[in-house]
């Protein structure tokens, strides 16, 4: 038996990066997989095909995190297509990197609100249908500069460590109805994003981890199924570096 058979994961963000590599590892074990991008385009709808191809059932949505009520619309439309919400990936996130000295107001408070801000409007949403379901996993997308810093991205790195602590509160929060979560602590992951850096930056990124190689979005989908499925039964309010030893 697949390890997330007859299981409903809904993933924000998931149209591409890491949270397209979470998609397909939750479908290729078993899971019906409803995931949200800020916008359902032909990258979205060509995710949408290749899921539904591994056999189970899939569906994209247009749909901003940050907007409270547009993630309880969300919620909704997702448990009216496929009538439960096993696990939550809150993996929608952005970066407006920049020194504290020349970072501007609207830069701050759109990380924020899209990368912390995001994970309590999904939150509070599906603890409402995992509350009746009596369980849960919630895995919440935090990365390795919200547990260290690093300079010019006090932002990132401020939303990234805030949304620890909520990953902490709502374990404790909800743990007595069999609901987890979990965070992961991604370190230098080879994206879309990360391909546009220089080559003397990614250079230097590369030098500094251990394991002497960026890593790939399936090794942070690895962890995450782990986190979704039952072989983590007894695993909550925990961070999981996927860093290749960079942060220790």
């Amino acid at each position: 038996m697949k390890l997330l058979e007859g299981k409903t994961a809904l993933i924000t963000g998931g149209a591409r990066g890491i949270g397209k590599a979470i998609a397909v590892k939750f479908a290729s074990q078993g899971a019906n997989v409803a995931f949200s991008d800020l916008n359902y385009d032909a990258v979205a709808e060509a995710l949408e095909n290749e899921l539904r191809a591994l056999g189970v059932k899939a569906k994209g949505y247009a749909s901003d995190a940050s907007s409270f009520e547009g993630s309880d619309k969300l919620i909704e439309d997702v448990m009216a297509e496929f009538g439960r919400i096993d696990v939550l990936v809150n993996n929608a996130g952005i970066t407006r990197d920049n020194l504290l000295m020349r970072m501007t107001e609207s830069d701050w408070d759109l990380v924020i609100k899209v990368n912390l801000k995001s994970v309590f409007n999904m939150t509070k949403a599906v603890q409402r249908v995992m509350l009746k379901q009596r369980s849960g996993s919630i895995i919440n997308m935090s990365s390795v500069v919200g547990v260290g810093g690093n300079a010019g991205q006090s932002n990132y790195s401020a939303s990234k460590a805030g949304l620890i602590g909520f990953t902490k509160s709502i374990a404790q929060e909800l743990g007595s109805r069999s609901i987890r979560c979990n965070a992961i602590a991604p370190g230098f992951i080879e994206t879309d994003m990360t391909a546009k850096l220089p080559d003397d930056v990614r250079k230097s990124w590369i030098e500094g981890i251990p394991l002497k190689r960026g890593g790939k979005p399936e090794d942070v989908a690895d962890v995450s199924l782990f986190l979704a499925s039952d072989l983590s039964s007894y695993v909550t309010g925990q961070v999981i570096s996927v860093c290749g030893g960079m942060q220790m």
